[in-house]
Formats: C-alpha cells, sequence, structure tokens
C-alpha cells in the first residue's frame, strides 16, 4: 500500500470514529433536553424502576455479600502477618462504600438490564415500531429513552445501598464465625473509620454508572441494524461498552470525589 493510500485509509477510520463518538454525544444531550423540556411519564419510570432495580435485587445481594466475605478473608490473610486482623472491618467497609459496591452493583446490573434495554429496543428498531412511533407523532426519546434512563439513575443507588449491607455482613461473618476474630472490634472499626462521605460519594458513583448503562444500552438499541442477528450484536456490544466505560469513570470519579 503506497503512503498516501494508507493515510487515506487512517483519515477515513478516523472520521469514522469521530462520527460514531459524535452520534453517541447527541443522543445523550437530546436525551437530556427531552427530559428537561417534555413530562416525565411516570407510570413507565416506576416500571422500569420495577425491571432494572427490583428485578436486579437479589443478583445485587449475592454479588455483594460475596465480595465483602471474599475481601474479609484476603484482608485478614495479610492483616495476620503484622498483627492487624482489627483493620479488617474498616478495609471491608471503605472498599465496599467507595469501589466494590458501586463498580460491582454498575457491572452486575449492566449485563443483566443494561442488555435488556438494547435489546427491547433494537426490537423495536428492526421490526418497524419505532418508525410507527414517529408516524403518530409520538416522541420516541421521550417515550423509550427518557424513562428507563431516569429510572437507571435512580435506582442504582438503591441497589449499591443493598451491595455495602450485605458486603458489611459478609465480611462480619467471615470475620467472626469462619476466621474466629471479635465481632465487636470489627463493628467498632467500622464506626470509627467508616464516614458518610464515603457512603454519598460511593451513591454519587452508582448514580452516573446508571447513567451511562442505560444510555449505552439505549443508543446500540437505537441504532441498531440488521435484523435478529444486528440485535444480537447490539446487546453484546452495549454490555461490552457500558462496562469498559463504568470502569474509566470509575478511576476519573475516584480521582475527583475522594481528592
Amino acid at each position: 500500500m503506497s503512503p498516501i493510500g494508507l493515510i487515506d485509509r487512517l483519515g477515513a477510520i478516523g472520521l469514522r470514529i469521530c462520527n460514531r463518538f459524535g452520534a453517541f454525544v447527541l443522543f445523550l444531550i437530546i436525551t437530556i433536553k427531552t427530559l428537561f423540556t417534555t413530562r416525565l411519564k411516570l407510570s413507565k419510570t416506576c416500571a422500569h424502576m420495577q425491571t432494572i432495580g427490583v428485578d436486579s435485587l437479589s443478583i445485587v445481594v449475592l454479588t455483594g455479600t460475596f465480595a465483602g466475605a471474599v475481601l474479609a478473608l484476603q484482608s485478614y490473610i495479610g492483616f495476620k502477618r503484622f498483627g492487624g486482623q482489627e483493620f479488617i472491618g474498616p478495609v471491608v467497609a471503605l472498599a465496599l462504600t467507595r469501589e466494590l459496591g458501586p463498580v460491582l452493583t454498575g457491572l452486575m446490573v449492566t449485563g443483566r438490564a443494561g442488555s435488556a434495554i438494547a435489546a427491547e429496543i433494537g426490537s423495536m428498531r428492526i421490526t418497524e415500531q419505532i418508525d410507527a412511533l414517529r408516524t403518530v407523532c409520538i416522541n420516541t426519546w421521550h417515550y423509550l429513552v427518557v424513562p428507563r434512563v431516569v429510572a437507571s439513575t435512580i435506582v442504582l443507588p438503591f441497589l449499591t445501598l443493598f451491595a455495602m449491607l450485605f458486603g458489611t455482613i459478609g465480611g462480619y461473618l467471615i470475620t467472626v464465625h469462619v476466621l474466629g476474630l471479635n465481632g465487636e472490634q470489627y463493628i467498632n472499626g467500622i464506626q470509627r473509620y467508616l464516614e458518610l462521605s464515603d457512603i454519598t460519594k460511593g451513591l454519587v458513583k452508582s448514580a452516573v454508572f446508571g447513567l451511562i448503562l442505560a444510555w449505552v444500552g439505549s443508543y446500540k438499541g437505537y441504532t441498531t441494524t440488521g435484523g435478529a442477528r444486528g440485535v444480537g450484536r447490539s446487546t453484546t456490544q452495549s454490555v461490552v461498552i457500558a462496562s469498559i466505560m463504568i470502569l474509566i469513570a470509575n478511576y476519573f470519579l475516584t480521582a475527583f470525589l475522594f481528592e
């Protein structure tokens, strides 16, 4: 390939990436604009809070419980070497409230609900239901996208609270009933070192993660092409992209919130 051809191909790839990124950001801008310029459909929002949040509760509780349990076990193995077992409680609580609770909740709900959002809207796209809604003058962003984004952003912090709580309980059970340490010491350590700001900042992160997973799922579903195969492709891409974006956003939010 000649140098001119190589430059031409690289330029085409760069333009394609910029176009897709621009469309992705414009989708969010239109969603936010629609949210503040139209009346929110409360019934649909509550229904999506049910499917995204309540139906994901059992998965989040299991994930948080065993994350706290394994964190307590690993902390014990490390702290035992220099006699710092009294710090197991604070380490478990701080890790769950600041990082593991929001991130694991975001990733688990992305795999369960984010993929469902992409599949549902994608199916409506390939069966021309979205075009039918436009034909009868229904704002598709107002009807399909905004309720899902609002519901996900609201419900993720509540799910994260359950992950934090049950993770701390799981760490307590392992610390007291498996490792045989003092449960009062575990609780006192948490009361001494855990602050309310640790919890609130973790909930802020989870709200952002809820926005990301609904945004990505709605966008990939809304732009689905290629029939049934395209729905599967959009669903897979929505989970992968949202998971990566959550991990990237987690770094920047941590650097900003816990500076």
